[in-house]
């Protein structure tokens, strides 16, 4: 392992891992030697500055547009939009998928979050709209949406992820697509709203309740069932959505937030909660979210998004202009709480360095890893693999097949078909700085 040497006025950086992975120190504030590396090797160097001032561009040479009531973004990031599985509305599932390879940070912006409709997105009026509470309860309680907003309200980060996100990579050959095709089905928001739990506590408890079904008032009415102990620890009737009302394709005017558990479960256009002393098995939970696994049984009902992570940064679309120093920067995250380590691998999996963990690192929510690589110009594989504070970690794919088998034939990419796949994700990088999915 190469130690960091002093060369003139700068420090070399040191090598941690095959392939010309950096140490993270680089990106921790001894990173004179690195930025000047990425500058001049990536294709991005800073142009030695003259003696003359600045020439003027046209947009300060004049008044620029009026202030919109409601920001949009610049014409220049026109781009940076979801992709729709439905874009001529046809009489079934609608996916929009998020554009993480365009993204930074750990907040999806709401314009861009993903989502998933089963019979498009509805038009409800808050004002018409109610939730029900009612099963095994002592009071049944109906709650405006006015009222709710009278509520102690409370605030949480937290990732939402479809039970089917980054179902391409059950395929027995890479499906060549980017991270936002295979990816981006998940997202991580700011949640404003009141805890179930407090409407609980009003309603009351019948002690033979153990489970409770969520219902959407959209037209699929998706019902999917929940421990009752969730209902108490951390689940959101909310409200907001990074500051302001959720947007409609996200479920307004309220939604189930369930921390940690799949997408599905977590339900829009909420207007009714119902207490029960078991499962109610719904179409949507013995139908949709169910598969068979290798051994004949089938998986159901285990709702925890495990731990993930995927490189977004470099990745399919977004090539290498040429040898040089990069950033290797992905997500991370855990249905069981915070990200303990990310590792990263230029080798194919030979050998790994830890990558820096942007702050804060909350639970449940995106964590931003990020790790400097100096690229030779010669071939690479990509991987990160991450661990969360219980000690779970990301399989590789082998060892994820091995548990739950993969498909003998693959059907359109953009739709989704089975669930909960968190195996490493490799990206091969050629000579000419082309990155493509791979297996590895």
């Amino acid at each position: 392992m190469a130690r960091s040497v002093k060369t003139g006025e700068v420090s070399e950086i040191e090598q941690v891992a095959g392939n010309g992975l950096l140490h993270r120190r680089a990106l921790l504030g001894r990173g004179v030697a690195f930025a000047g590396a990425l500058g001049a090797g990536a294709g991005l160097a800073a142009t030695a500055a003259g003696a003359e001032p600045l020439a003027e561009a046209p947009w300060g040479q004049g008044p620029g547009d009026p202030v919109p009531a409601y920001q949009t973004p610049s014409k220049f990031a026109k781009n940076v939009v979801r992709s729709l599985s439905n874009p001529n509305f046809e009489p079934r599932t609608s996916q929009s998928r998020a554009p993480h390879q365009l993204l930074d940070g750990t907040i999806t912006p709401n314009g861009v979050f993903f989502t998933i409709v089963h019979d498009g997105v509805p038009d409800i009026d808050p004002g018409q709209h109610q939730l029900l509470i009612h099963g095994l309860v002592k009071r049944p309680l109906t709650f405006s949406y006015e009222a709710l907003q009278r509520y102690p309200m409370t605030s949480r980060i937290a990732f939402i992820e479809c039970g089917g996100n980054s179902a391409g990579l059950f395929s027995p050959k890479p499906l060549q697509a980017d991270v936002q095709a295979l990816h981006g089905l998940v997202s991580c928001a700011e949640w404003t709203g009141v805890k179930l739990s407090t409407l609980l506590d009003e309603t009351g408890i019948d002690p033979k309740a153990k489970w409770f079904i969520g219902e959407g008032a959209d037209a699929a009415h998706v019902m999917r069932s929940v421990p009752l102990a969730k209902a108490l620890d951390d689940a959101m009737i909310a409200l907001y959505q990074n500051g302001e009302p959720l947007m409609p394709g996200n479920g307004y005017p309220m939604r189930l937030l369930l921390p940690g558990y799949e997408g599905n479960m977590n339900i829009k256009y909420l207007r009714r909660i119902k207490l029960l002393p078991e499962a109610a098995f719904s179409y949507w939970e013995s139908q949709v979210y169910t598969e068979p696994l290798p051994d004949g049984k089938a998986y159901q009902f285990y709702f925890v998004n495990e731990v993930k992570s995927f490189i977004t940064k470099p990745s399919p679309g977004l090539s290498l202009q040429q040898p040089g120093t990069y950033e290797i920067s992905g997500l991370a995250y855990s249905g069981k709480g915070r990200i303990s380590r990310v590792q990263v691998s230029a080798d194919g999996g030979k050998s790994w360095g830890n990558a820096a963990l942007q702050k804060p690192v909350l639970s449940m929510a995106f964590t931003r890893f990020r790790m400097p690589w100096q690229w030779n110009g010669g071939p690479a594989v990509l991987q990160s693999r991450a661990w969360d504070e219980e000690g779970n970690a990301q399989p590789t794919r082998a060892q994820f097949v091995a548990a739950r088998g993969e498909l003998l034939s693959v059907p359109p990419l953009l739709g989704f078909w089975n669930h909960h796949f968190n195996a490493i994700t490799s990206w091969a990088v050629d000579q000419k700085g082309q990155v493509i999915h791979a297996y590895a």
